[in-house]
């Protein structure tokens, strides 16, 4: 199945409204994917016959930058009968605020490998996943402050008295 049959079979199932554009450069294309629908969309994915998308490799957290103010979740899919791979990207605007976390619906309840990447997400980047069953710190300390891999985070000099390099 080519990456225009699952765009078709995605806006024949689900609407045109479901994917919000495509990316053609790089390495592999991607389907943007309107957010609200991630979860719908990858459990159709992974129990259509025709793509059976059954795996969920990676999970990653964007930030997109102080400018841009928008945060996003790449997601790659691998058929392993199939031998295919699908990137699927999500994004939504946010004002970089601690009080006002980016959100993006869980999608564990489809791939179960999903846990630890969107922890690993909420960790480093912020990213709150709604539905997530155990969405806490999983490579910081719990009084951790802050979200490293943020465009605009600083470091704090010491934690617990111990001097940050």
């Amino acid at each position: 199945m080519s990456f225009d049959d699952i765009k078709l079979l995605l806006t024949q199932k689900f609407g045109d409204d479901v994917i919000t554009g495509e990316e053609r450069t790089g390495l592999q294309p991607a389907l943007l994917i309107n957010p609200d629908r991630i979860v719908e969309v990858c459990l159709e994915l992974r129990n259509n016959p025709k793509t059976y998308f059954d795996f969920l490799s990676c999970l990653t957290g964007m930030d997109y930058g102080l400018e841009a103010g928008r945060f996003g979740v790449v997601y790659h899919l691998s058929s392993i009968p199939y031998h295919l791979q699908l990137t699927l990207k999500i994004s939504r605007e946010n004002d970089r605020s601690e009080d006002n976390l980016p959100s993006f619906p869980s999608v564990t309840s489809v791939y179960r490998t999903a846990d630890w990447h969107e922890r690993e997400a909420y960790d480093l980047l912020g990213i709150f996943f709604e539905g997530h069953p155990d969405l806490r710190r999983i490579l910081l300390p719990d009084d951790w402050e802050g979200f490293p891999l943020r465009k605009d985070y600083v470091a704090a000099e010491y934690y617990k008295g111990i001097k940050v390099d």
